[in-house]
């Protein structure tokens, strides 16, 4: 399994920034993919997941802000984030599970300054 995240950058709180994660593997192979965060000195927890059917699950703090998305012909997932607040600064990182293992891509940098 191999993950290659992009979109990540600096914006100011309120803007936007989507997110992509390009995966070797069909989507549709996966039990659930999605958005995990690192900010500095915290621990990593989850941001968005989708599983196979679609479904999407938020962290409380994004909820209604960020939007998780799956194209299974182009095997991406991407994540929309809106009004973006410096508390959403982190790196964030793409991962997807199967049979039980989780992967994870390579962090990509995203900075929200107020």
């Amino acid at each position: 399994v191999q993950l290659q995240a992009s979109g990540g950058g600096l914006v100011e709180a309120g803007g936007s920034l989507r997110l992509s994660c390009t995966n070797s593997k069909s989507i549709d192979s996966y039990n659930a993919m999605g958005w995990y965060r690192q900010a500095p000195g915290k621990s990593r927890e989850m941001v968005a997941l989708i599983d196979r059917g679609g479904r999407p699950n938020y962290a409380g703090s994004v909820e209604g802000r960020f939007a998780i998305s799956r194209d299974s012909a182009k095997n991406m997932v991407d994540l929309q984030m809106n009004n973006l607040e410096p508390e959403d600064t982190a790196v964030y990182y793409c991962s997807v599970i199967l049979i039980g293992k989780q992967y994870w891509g390579q962090g990509t940098q995203v900075t929200v300054s107020s």
